[in-house]
């Protein structure tokens, strides 16, 4: 157990050669400490598959968003039991920065808690790319984190929204600690995030965390607000300055016939952010248009997903067990149901 690394196993843990326990003492303590990895680290050592290669696909920033107290509120009382609120604003907020990010939901639920909230949060599946759950997480000292570094994605391009401080102690650098939703209707804190996240992906920004750790603590929405109004400010400044921005026409003659001099221009040219925002506006309108057209199909669509998908499960016990002694299907039949040849009489 002492002896030394190998690429492999270096690569495993996440180490370099410069990083990983030296001395045949270090590295056989790490060795023995390894071997309750299956109860303190993720079920894989990279949680989620390469960014897609497709450029219709392919988002530079990736969104890691947790799921309770930030996007739903679980309440319990004696008249309706248990029950699930929406944050007001979650389907705008979802829908709009899926254009700019690569969504991901982490949350320490189990999946069979939290999928059947999904379904309803994210009916079509458009907006989450990846789900991650409770086996995704691990254990330090006794509590739960989310490492990103298992995420397989470029932690500078990484954006977390959290409410529970030690679930991103790991990489508090790129975490967006927010208060917890109290379930208030008159919420608007998602909607208040997204100037600040559109703003990162618009001007692509080489290395989030600097930017995030320089709001840290502050109430992002109105920090950020001041902010792009100064910019604002300055670019109207900037715009008045242009000789070509002046009025040309001749204030002694329009004084001659009477009549007042223009006011200056006001026809100021939007800010780059302001144009790509109302395109990126645009293009929203134009989903949410194409999803109310095909709603209808593409309920059809997911009625025909959960058939299929109830299909594959066994109705009893007899049945699970002939499937597990049949074994995987052939190639190309993966999914097909089989069924025993019918008996006719001649």
């Amino acid at each position: 157990m002492g002896r030394e690394w190998t690429e492999e196993e270096l690569k495993e843990r996440k180490l370099t050669a410069e990083t990983a326990p030296q001395g045949r003492w270090e590295r056989t303590k790490a060795r023995y400490m390894g071997i309750f990895d299956y109860f303190t680290k993720p079920a894989w050592t990279e949680l989620l598959p390469p960014p897609h290669p497709h450029p219709m696909y392919h988002r530079d920033y990736t969104l890691i968003i947790d799921l309770d107290d930030l996007l739903i509120k679980s309440m319990w009382d004696r008249q309706h039991g248990y029950r699930t609120a929406k944050r007001p604003g979650v389907d705008y907020f979802l829908a709009y920065l899926s254009q700019f990010y690569e969504i991901v939901l982490f949350t320490t639920q189990n999946s069979y808690t939290a999928e059947p909230i999904l379904e309803n949060l994210d009916r079509y599946g458009m907006y989450f790319t990846y789900r991650l759950y409770r086996e995704s997480t691990r254990s330090t000292s006794g509590h739960i984190v989310k490492d990103l570094s298992y995420l397989n994605r470029d932690l500078s391009k990484v954006v977390v929204l959290e409410t529970e401080p030690d679930y991103v102690s790991l990489h508090p650098e790129n975490a967006i600690i927010l208060p917890k939703w109290d379930g208030s209707p008159k919420d608007r804190g998602l909607v208040g995030l997204i100037p600040f996240l559109e703003s990162l992906a618009i001007y692509k920004v080489p290395d989030v965390r600097p930017i995030l750790q320089a709001y840290a603590g502050k109430d992002i929405p109105i920090e950020y607000a001041k902010k792009e109004a100064l910019e604002k400010q300055r670019h109207i400044e900037e715009w008045n300055k242009n000789p070509k921005s002046k009025p040309r026409t001749n204030p002694g003659l329009a004084a001659l016939f009477g009549i007042a001099p223009p006011p200056p221009s006001t026809d100021v040219p939007l800010t780059y952010l302001e144009q790509k925002r109302r395109e990126y506006q645009q293009k929203y309108l134009e989903e949410k248009e194409w999803l109310q057209k095909n709603r209808e199909e593409l309920e059809k669509l997911r009625e025909q997903d959960r058939q299929a998908m109830m299909g594959e499960v066994p109705q009893n016990l007899w049945e699970m067990m002939d499937r597990m002694k049949a074994g995987a299907p052939p190639p190309g039949q993966e999914g097909q149901q089989t069924s025993a040849p019918s008996q006719k009489t001649p």
